[in-house]
């Protein structure tokens, strides 16, 4: 069997820290905690025993000093911290209303909103920690001055300050349609190569998509759903131990991404041998363990799931086509990236997933969204909402011939000569001058030609 799957559970874990805006700044928290603790305790050890070169540059006030400047940096940085979380959350809806809702794990898996954040926290702990170890003569206590500490909590401020400029342009640019559809294309393609094997480098142009389901051999028994959602991932290596050790064939039905029902079919198993199961306690326990390897969700995410950022793109593009946004620029600027992820997507194997046992027996399948459902998916919503704007339909036009020319399988090019037509039937349809007609016809017959110089037409 491939280990394709070995990182699979790391994956996943990552994928949901990665997602969340509070890990790093928990993070950042304990240790500016943990810091604020020790530091004081290591300035009590060696403050008498600095260099005097040192000590120049550390800080030189007295109690009430440090106090006032621990209590200033504690004060400012809780204020600036709620100044940057409410950016960041009318960033996140901004992106919601104007955009698209599925682009918010997008925007909560920023690495510098996530590091800022822990910054100005980390600091404001720091600095609240410290303030409790300066001691005065009124104390009744001996006077004690952490210098060490309260340089780190200065420097710590200046850092801050630094942050929070370089936060405002990086929200800024982040804000700009142009870098949320990289980041989702980047994301996307990440995905593609992290999950699905590349096709050959020069497969055979009449092949349709590789791999097969095997025959069914025996009875088969529907696997069903054990709750409501999205199937988020499947443990390969769960699923293909099951079925090696009940003799089987594991077939999941539903690629990762897709809904299910609580009690529905998810996928089926059958014994390799004979027409049923031995016993009736070895099928309850194949079906548990399938049901364990199979993980939902109630959010579809990237770790498996390669359609997503495909889905994400043509919902921007569906959203600006809206009669409340009324942004066609934006739909082209969409469909362009979707164009480009096709392509990858076309270089890739999107046949079922065979994991083989050592006799080279298939004991799991595990199906793929086919290259026709992702090619409705991008193409489908913003020829229909796109149907009156003829820069979009022309947009459409040359995303079909730019991925016509980079796929390299029969069905592939099938399916693109069938968006074609639906294509030029919505033209057809539409209330269009002869200019716009004609450039229509135009950009149809770039698809027509390399189509009819292969073969492709009768």
């Amino acid at each position: 069997m491939s280990t394709q799957s070995s990182k699979g559970g790391f994956t996943a874990l990552k994928d949901a820290i990665r997602t969340q805006l509070w890990p790093l700044p928990t993070i950042g928290v304990v240790v500016a905690a943990v810091a604020g603790v020790l530091l004081p305790e290591f300035d009590k050890v060696i403050n008498d025993s600095l260099p005097r070169g040192l000590t120049d540059y550390l800080f030189g006030g007295g109690a009430a000093a440090a106090r006032s400047v621990l209590e200033a940096i504690a004060g400012s940085l809780i204020t600036v911290t709620s100044l940057t979380f409410s950016l960041t959350v009318v960033t996140l809806q901004l992106a919601s209303s104007q955009f698209s809702p599925r682009l918010l794990r997008t925007f909560s898996s920023d690495r510098f909103v996530q590091l800022t954040l822990a910054l100005f926290l980390g600091t404001f702990t720091y600095a609240l920690t410290v303030l409790r170890t300066v001691r005065t003569p009124l104390d009744d206590q001996e006077l004690f001055v952490p210098q060490i500490a309260v340089t780190l909590a200065f420097v710590l401020t200046l850092t801050s300050v630094v942050g929070l400029g370089l936060f405002l342009a990086h929200l800024a640019k982040e804000i700009r349609v142009e870098s949320m559809l990289e980041n989702v294309h980047r994301d996307a393609t990440a995905t593609v190569e992290r999950v699905l094997e590349p096709l050959p480098d020069q497969p055979d142009p009449t092949s349709t998509t590789i791999g097969s389901t095997p025959m069914i051999a025996g009875r088969v028994t529907p696997v069903l759903a054990s709750a409501t959602g999205f199937l988020v991932r499947v443990d390969e290596r769960s699923l293909f131990d099951a079925a090696v050790e009940a003799d089987a064939v594991v077939v999941i039905d539903l690629e990762p991404g897709g809904s299910l029902v609580s009690g529905a079919p998810v996928g089926k198993v059958w014994p390799r041998r004979g027409q049923s199961f031995e016993n009736q306690d070895a099928l309850d326990e194949l079906q548990k363990e399938v049901r364990k390897a199979i993980y939902i969700g109630m959010e579809r995410t990237a770790v498996q799931d390669v359609g997503l950022g495909l889905q994400q793109l043509t919902d921007v593009a569906t959203k600006a086509l809206s009669p409340g946004i009324n942004d066609p620029t934006t739909a082209i600027h969409a469909l362009g990236h979707l164009s480009g992820l096709l392509g990858e997507l076309a270089r890739h194997d999107l046949g079922p997933r065979l994991l083989r046992d050592d006799d080279d027996g298939v004991r799991v399948v595990l199906h793929r969204p086919p290259f026709e459902e992702l090619l409705e998916t991008a193409i489908g919503q913003p020829r229909r909402y796109g149907a009156a704007d003829p820069m979009v339909l022309g947009r459409l036009f040359e995303l079909l011939a730019e991925v016509y020319y980079v796929a390299p399988l029969a069905d592939q090019r099938r399916a693109i000569v069938d968006q074609l037509s639906r294509l030029r039937r919505t033209c057809a349809d539409g209330d269009f001058d002869e200019a716009e007609r004609a450039r229509f016809d135009a950009l149809a017959l770039r698809v027509l030609t390399a189509v009819r110089q292969e073969g492709g037409l009768d």
